[in-house]
């Protein structure tokens, strides 16, 4: 009789849910429905499955983060550690060979709706927090109500056509969206981190506040020690209840994982000379091809490694914040950029090592090159009364010079274009109809761009604009940037192989002035949102290429950056010690994902001069 009831419920429960709701269970999701892995799969193709376990790797965490007061980093309060990821599961996670796919981990399988406006997830009954209490349906609802309500703006932007998260009984949990941009939303509520309900129902753990108590999750690693802005240690949880999934076989692989912080990256690279560090990505160019001429390099004990990388480079470059006025006229903005000279910097200071950054989208197919097609054509047109004349030109590329550091022509070209914005000359300076000169800081944490941007600035002053550099202590950089108080100031981002929300954040009027947001020129274009609302509408992977391009034409012809260099690989040195697979994940590093502490390798290297 139990098991009638329980049918009799379900049947009632079906008949009240739309027949749109029921689609085919997959292990796994991806943004046009293909997936590389099958249902019964073993591991990744990326990773060693019988990688050995423990050992300990000293790294850094993300570049540019140079100290941290908390220990939630989903919030917009404080600075917080890096990789606190490793201690949360997701219902799903990535597949790194693969532009957006993503598989069973909390979630056994996913139930898409035929129409896309909901996702059910059924949950792994074994699924457990750290301290072995169960982790259910409620603990996701839970998870998604804290962070839309109280999460970090870029979090909550990303959220924002999520209408609801519904847990129905212990394993079955559904999401519920809105609005017509709902292609990647299923893969986004599926890598959400997963909270406790318990934990956060305690008055003593307000999730909208900052903390430096380690909270409680579910991943495979927990917090061993820290200290605030020094260091963070993580440790492999050998009761970590999802370990042999295929999702995870051959990963997690670290005894444990420390990150230490840095005020620069001199200081990280005398760390890894010293054997302080195991591990470091270089940044600095000069530091690649003049640093590592040491014993250590030459007898192989310290290895200079260039690790491909497929991913899509993204946009690194000085960001002029359009919310100031003198920044107003699009010509004052191109004048910048014709100011620095990209050509001279790469052969004087870059060693020759780099390529242009000209795209929103470098280095990928989505990048935008000669006119445009018929079919960004079809959708710039009706947007044409809201874009700059060059969108239908030319896709907008960086100037290139003479090399000579000063390159006249283009300096006399940035002098008209000051002019014709009402910028005039008065003794050494350019003052404006007001009589206010243009002054421009760049705001820097570090000293070492000085060496990049000391030269631009001498351009710039031959033009008559009082350029200076800003150099300020991490904690008040990091909350100049939160609140975009700043003039001009250095950032990369990368776009996912699949952009589509996320891309909100970067560039929609919506985040212009939302504290916290990556929108860091503060651009607001009724026609760059529409633009955006094609890219995450994109129903195959060829329209989302061509919405893609039509999208960075409209950015690039705003002049709202002075675009930088990139070089297509990971540049990491590292102290011989480590096994790695064969093969590497096309879209990440997959270092401390996949790699693992050699034990013969670590007993045998020596670390150090």
């Amino acid at each position: 009789m139990k098991h009638l009831h329980l049918s009799a419920v379900l049947c009632a429960w079906m008949l009240l849910v739309p027949a749109s709701v029921f689609a085919e269970p997959r292990h796994g999701l991806s943004a046009f429905g293909d997936l590389k892995y099958v249902q019964d799969f073993d591991h990744f193709d990326y990773v060693n499955p019988d990688a050995p376990k423990g050992g300990r790797v000293v790294t850094l965490g993300t570049a540019g983060i140079i100290t941290f007061d908390s220990l939630n980093g989903f919030i917009l309060k404080g600075d917080a550690a890096q990789q606190l990821g490793l201690l949360f599961d997701t219902l799903m996670v990535r597949a790194n060979d693969e532009p957006d796919a993503v598989y069973g981990l909390v979630a056994e399988s996913a139930d898409l709706a035929d129409d896309r406006m909901s996702v059910t997830f059924t949950l792994r009954p074994e699924a457990q927090f750290s301290d072995g209490s169960p982790l259910r349906a409620a603990d996701v609802a839970e998870s998604f109500r804290l962070l839309k309500e109280f999460g970090h703006p870029r979090i909550k932007i990303t959220l924002r056509d999520v209408e609801g998260c519904k847990a129905i009984g212990d394993n079955l949990v559904r999401y519920t969206f809105i609005g017509k941009n709902v292609r990647d939303l299923p893969m986004t509520v599926a890598t959400l981190p997963i909270f406790s309900k318990a934990y956060y129902d305690d008055p003593k753990h307000d999730f909208s506040k900052t903390t430096l108590e380690p909270p409680l999750g579910s991943g495979p690693y927990k917090i061993k020690d820290f200290k605030q802005g020094s260091f963070i240690a993580y440790e492999r949880r050998e009761d970590y209840w999802a370990k042999d999934l295929p999702v995870n076989r051959g990963r997690h692989n670290f005894g444990e994982i420390k990150l230490l912080y840095f005020r620069d990256r001199t200081a990280e690279l005398e760390a890894l000379k010293a054997g302080v560090l195991d591990l470091r990505e270089e940044f600095t160019s000069k530091h690649w091809a003049t640093e590592y001429d040491l014993p250590s390099v030459k007898e192989g004990r310290l290895i200079k490694a260039d690790l491909p990388d497929e991913t899509t480079s993204g946009a690194q470059g000085f960001f002029l914040n359009m919310r100031r006025a003198k920044f107003a006229d699009p010509r004052t903005r191109q004048a910048l950029g014709l100011a620095f000279d990209f050509e001279w910097s790469n052969a004087n200071l870059f060693f020759g090592l780099y390529r242009r950054t000209g795209s929103f989208f470098e280095n990928s197919e989505l990048r935008a090159e000669g006119v445009p097609s018929k079919r960004e054509l079809d959708l710039l047109e009706p947007l044409s009364g809201d874009l700059p004349a060059a969108t239908f030109a030319e896709a907008i590329e960086p100037p290139v010079s003479n090399g000579s550091g000063q390159d006249r022509q283009l300096l006399r070209q940035a002098n008209q274009l000051l002019q014709a914005a009402g910028w005039k000359r008065e003794g050494t300076r350019l003052i404006n109809a007001s009589g206010e000169a243009l002054t421009i800081e760049f705001l820097i944490f570090s000293p070492s761009f000085e060496r990049i941007i000391s030269p631009y600035v001498r351009n710039l002053k031959l033009l008559g604009i009082d350029a200076s550099i800003r150099q300020v202590e991490a904690a008040q950089f990091q909350e100049r940037m939160k609140n975009f108080d700043f003039d001009i100031t250095t950032q990369r981002f990368t776009m996912s192989e699949t952009p589509g929300v996320e891309l909100t954040a970067f560039f929609s009027s919506q985040t212009a002035d939302v504290a916290g947001s990556f929108n860091m020129s503060g651009i607001k274009s009724t026609a760059v949102d529409a633009l955006i609302e094609h890219v995450m509408q994109a129903n195959t992977r060829d329209d989302l290429t061509v919405a893609a391009k039509a999208l960075d034409r409209a950015l690039r012809a705003q002049h709202m950056w002075v675009p930088h260099w990139y070089k297509g690989a990971h540049n990491v040195v590292h102290w011989d010690i480590f096994g790695r697979p064969a093969t590497k994940p096309r879209f990440a590093r997959g270092i401390l994902d996949t790699w693992w502490i050699d034990k013969a390798k670590a007993a045998s290297t020596k670390r150090g001069p």
